[in-house]
């Protein structure tokens, strides 16, 4: 007789016929054949992830494969038993000395919020959870590369900053960065003729996280360099994890090359938190912030604010700046007066939340009297959009922003509008906040 071995072997070469390369590499290509006994075959697999997902999805496809190969009716079972995992990669040696950046270096912008425990979870984004988790707590994980999409404000960054601190505290040398800084670097290189030495930052990395790749879109150059960068590490053994607003094929004017290796490993969307979820959400960012909100005032916001994760938190935000600077309990009546209007388009809380975010400065210091330079440009940036976006008076927009005058706002608007004529990558921020709330508001 044919040992389990063998078996699955053969059922392999079917299985790798009907299913597409990057379900193959990721699902089964890891996995072994245990056992086959009174008509149940057993399949190893490395993970409990990697068998629960193959119970689910691919069971009646494996079990129809094993029943021809072997010529009897044949049930399957998965396991978590890997014995043929290779032995662990060696260290990629450091590069330092010779201009690499430094992993304390590499790390520092990680958000320290932004942690795997943190995080909520929830039927919306499970998978994009465990398979974060996967990556980083799995140097030899087969989500390679891994990528993150959904909206706005999902928790994209969050998994992605999340892998990094853990993958950290593995001493693992670690790099995070967004499209947006990746460009501006590039094309600094560029202007001081240092591409190769730029390209070079790279080489000693065992880890790469990407965020908002859908900002390359368009600049050719910038993604060349970034595909060599990408293959030349994923060819090492270099986990990479990359996230963007859409799936890679939808991304417009994103090279066909970058597009295929990006779908080559395991993509995971990550959709719109549910009812669930969202309480959840709040609850927990409730006890953070240490205020208290009654069950039936949670339900309402829950109910209320259905965009993103973000809004819910810059929910919570103004409810706790509410709290503290009036004295007043919250309860469903508050959160009814406050924010009926975080979801619509009507109202312009929503913009001073996403601008807070953004600029991460906190709600009560944009509508509070702080001057420190931050929170004076996200006030009036928070100015410019009220009036550019939402068409607001400047008494209007002085109501909203802590019972400012006139002038004050006018002066605001002013000095911002200069500042964006000197200043692009403020342009760019301003309209993915606006962005960001439009998709929210129709969510």
């Amino acid at each position: 007789m044919e040992s389990a071995h063998e078996i699955w072997e053969k059922a392999l070469g079917e299985l790798q016929t009907q299913v597409s390369r990057a379900n193959y590499n990721t699902w089964l290509g890891n996995s072994h054949g245990v056992s086959f006994e009174n008509g149940t075959f057993i399949v190893g697999t490395p993970s409990v992830f990697v068998a629960e997902w193959l119970t689910r999805r691919l069971n009646s496809l494996v079990r129809k494969t094993l029943t021809h190969v072997v010529g009897n009716e044949t049930d399957v079972q998965f396991v978590v038993r890997d014995t043929t995992r290779p032995a662990a990669r060696p260290q990629l040696q450091s590069a330092h000395a010779d201009g690499g950046i430094s992993t304390a270096a590499r790390t520092d912008n990680l958000n320290l919020k932004y942690t795997f425990d943190t995080f909520i979870v929830g039927a919306c984004n499970r998978l994009a959870y465990a398979t974060a988790l996967e990556i980083a707590e799995n140097p030899l994980s087969s989500f390679n590369p891994l990528y993150l999409y959904g909206g706005t404000g999902q928790g994209k960054t969050h998994l992605l900053q999340a892998i990094g601190h853990s993958a950290r505290q593995a001493d693992r040398d670690v790099h995070y960065t967004t499209a947006e800084r990746f460009t501006d670097e590039f094309v600094l290189s560029v202007k001081q003729k240092q591409v190769e030495e730029f390209h070079a930052r790279f080489a000693s990395l065992s880890m790469l996280l990407f965020d908002d790749i859908q900002f390359l879109a368009g600049k050719r150059q910038t993604q060349q360099c970034f595909y060599h960068i990408f293959d030349e590490l994923l060819q090492r053994g270099c986990r990479i994890a990359v996230s963007g607003d859409k799936h890679p094929r939808d991304v417009q004017l994103l090279g066909e090359k970058l597009q295929s290796r990006l779908e080559s490993g395991m993509v995971v969307c990550i959709q719109p938190p549910e009812l669930a979820a969202r309480q959840a959400f709040l609850e927990a960012k409730a006890a953070e912030s240490d205020i208290v909100i009654p069950n039936d005032a949670l339900q309402l916001l829950a109910n209320e604010v259905r965009g993103n994760i973000r809004q819910l938190e810059g929910a919570i935000v103004y409810l706790s700046a509410q709290a503290r600077l009036t004295g007043g309990e919250i309860n469903a009546q508050t959160v009814h007066k406050l924010l009926t209007g975080v979801a619509s388009n009507g109202n312009g809380k929503s913009l001073i939340y996403a601008v807070a975010d953004s600029f991460d400065v906190p709600v009560e210091d944009i509508l509070g009297k702080k001057r420190d330079r931050k929170t004076v440009l996200a006030r009036q940036a928070a100015m410019h959009l009220l009036r550019r976006e939402r068409g607001y008076s400047y008494a209007q927009i002085g109501r909203e922003l802590g019972n400012r005058n006139h002038a004050t706002v006018m002066h605001g608007c002013d000095r911002l509008a200069a500042e964006l004529a000197q200043n692009p990558k403020l342009e760019r921020q301003l309209s993915r906040i606006a962005d960001q709330v439009s998709q929210s508001a129709t969510m």
